[in-house]
């Protein structure tokens, strides 16, 4: 256990350690005026004019627009699979629904899939479709994020920037220089990166067996750089092609915080008040540890059906270890429970344990942090989020004064809060709403393999998983079908848009307000008693809206394993 810790303090000490430069970096990529040649090449190739300025809903038309072109792309590409190149295990094309899950989960960041990709999907479809909207997608969040921090700066008057200028430089500037360093790393530690062929192994039976390769590394790099998720192999992280050793499972966590964590410092520098930036990563910072605390603690005491079984016996004895069952053990309990605290903390989506193993301590861990979508997400949208539940504490704060709320030296209307409350209400409707009616429909539970608040659990998880744009799975759902496929994909547009834009838009209103001068009845916004205050929003507002979904789930599951039931 001890060695469990070391790990996991070295981890997040490296991650805390980079948040200054990595934040000052992003800064200067925000808000510089210069164009480098590749970007100038770009804006002329696309017929645009980088020094636009946008409005909100100029900004918010584009941001759309160019997604939903890209979607359609992308769908063709693999309804036509068969006819394209580099195929060399001749895979026929996807479905329809299954393409338009596919095209959407890609599209919104989500990385669900309802398929096993080595098994499925050429080498082209993973390069020219996944690879390419691992970076246009997370970009366009970041994009998101850029001109959110602009409106609420108040430096551009009603403009947000330009987006086509965002999306070119986050791409070019630090995405591709990343990913090109990370998967550098990855190919010296394993991890393939090639065009050829399946690799054919003789088995010590004599029989031969199949070994999928493909461009692994290059995928891996922005796969968790951009909080994307998904994978490769169906097995993901967990696969020793994808995460062969420690030191690349650190290196993926590592990746997945990078941008997130330096994201609230940069927003800090752009207001010219640093103290509200560490108010923000404080707050997720704090949330983070606890809800690792509680998934590492869980693992670690494993299941007490099987320590009931007796000092000799061999499945008892496996507990000196925690709960080992779905994990691999050269990432050992540490690495495996920083793993899942950071992909369902980031909204990446990328697993190296299956979570339907998690006890079910663990797994309401991964669920809450989805639901609650602001403990660091990933792309920009978590800190979106965050900020959204700032706005809405210092409403409820300023009703219990009496004053007209202000955030940022700027007044808090009923434009702002209605727009605020679109956001907060689409996403636990966007859950609970589509839940309820699979486990009302016996199709829809035909596809759970495990009974009572298990099975519920994997429902729950999975439309949990979709709306937060995360893309993880419990992996005890057969989703690959016409319902789950369209719903689910219905969740990611839902839990992407219906968040992104009304903040967005909410940011461009308060970019057109003039500054309130501060007063002795100001709220101050960058101290540590507000941040708390803002925790607490979001933990009874969390608590509010999941807490009956989750006694069904993990809950029950959690008292049914204490009682010893084994179904």
């Amino acid at each position: 256990m001890s060695s469990a810790l070391l790990q996991i303090i070295l981890v997040l000490a490296v991650a805390a350690a980079l948040v200054v430069p990595v934040g000052r970096w992003l800064h200067t990529t925000f808000t510089g005026e210069r164009h480098t040649a590749p970007e100038r090449l770009t804006y002329r190739v696309l017929g645009v004019d980088p020094a636009e300025a946008m409005d909100w809903r100029r900004y918010g038309l584009v941001l759309v627009v160019v997604n939903l072109v890209m979607l359609l792309v992308s769908y063709v590409l693999l309804r036509l699979q068969a006819l394209l190149p580099w195929n060399p295990s001749s895979f026929a094309a996807q479905t329809p629904e299954l393409a338009w899950n596919t095209v959407v989960s890609f599209m919104t960041n989500t990385n669900w899939q309802a398929y096993s990709g080595e098994q499925s999907l050429s080498y082209f479809s993973q390069m020219a479709v996944l690879t390419t909207f691992m970076f246009t997608s997370a970009a366009t969040g970041f994009a998101a994020a850029v001109a959110f921090m602009r409106g609420l700066a108040g430096q551009t008057g009603s403009t947000l920037g330009n987006f086509w200028v965002d999306l070119t430089r986050i791409i070019y500037r630090v995405f591709l220089p990343l990913s090109v360093v990370v998967a550098l790393v990855l190919i010296w530690q394993g991890v393939p990166q090639t065009l050829n062929p399946t690799a054919t192994a003789t088995t010590l039976q004599g029989s031969a067996q199949q070994i999928s390769l493909g461009p692994v590394a290059s995928l891996e790099s922005i796969k968790h750089l951009g909080t994307n998720g998904g994978g490769f192999f169906s097995m993901n992280a967990a696969h020793p092609f994808e995460n062969p050793t420690p030191l690349t499972n650190a290196l993926h966590i590592l990746s997945m915080l990078l941008l997130p964590t330096a994201l609230t410092y940069a927003f800090g520098r752009m207001l010219a008040n640093r103290r509200q930036g560490w108010v923000i990563f404080g707050g997720m910072a704090a949330m983070f540890v606890v809800f690792l605390g509680i998934l590492f603690v869980s693992e670690q005491r494993g299941n007490p059906i099987l320590s009931a079984l007796g000092a000799d016996q061999t499945l008892s004895a496996t507990q000196a270890g925690g709960n080992m069952e779905g994990k691999e053990v050269r990432f050992g309990m540490g690495q495996t429970a920083l793993f899942a605290t950071t992909t369902t903390a980031a909204t990446t989506g990328s697993v190296n344990a299956m979570h339907d193993s998690l006890t079910p301590l663990g797994g309401l861990v991964t669920l809450l942090q989805m639901m609650l979508n602001n403990v660091f997400g990933g792309k920009g949208v978590g800190f979106i989020n965050f900020v959204q539940y700032l706005i809405l504490s210092v409403f409820l704060a300023g009703l219990m004064v009496g004053r007209t709320p202000e955030f940022l030296g700027k007044k808090v209307e009923a434009r702002e809060v209605k727009l605020v409350m679109l956001a907060v209400l689409a996403h636990p409707l966007s859950i609970l709403g589509f839940t309820a009616l699979a486990v009302t429909l016996p199709s829809a539970l035909g596809s759970v393999n495990n009974p009572g608040a298990h099975g519920f659990s994997e429902i729950l998880y999975a439309y949990t998983s979709g709306t937060a744009n995360n893309g993880s799975a419990f992996a005890g759902l057969s989703a690959n079908t016409p319902f789950y496929n369209i719903t689910i994909g219905l969740a990611m547009l839902i839990g992407r848009y219906l968040t992104l834009l009304p903040m967005l838009a909410a940011a461009g209103l308060l970019a057109t307000k003039r500054r309130v001068p501060t007063s002795s009845g100001t709220l101050p916004t960058d101290t540590a008693l507000f941040g708390g205050l803002t925790v607490t929003v979001i933990l009874i507002v969390g608590a509010l809206t999941f807490l009956p979904a989750l006694t069904l789930g993990p809950i029950t599951d959690h008292v049914q394993m204490l009682q010893g039931a084994v179904k």
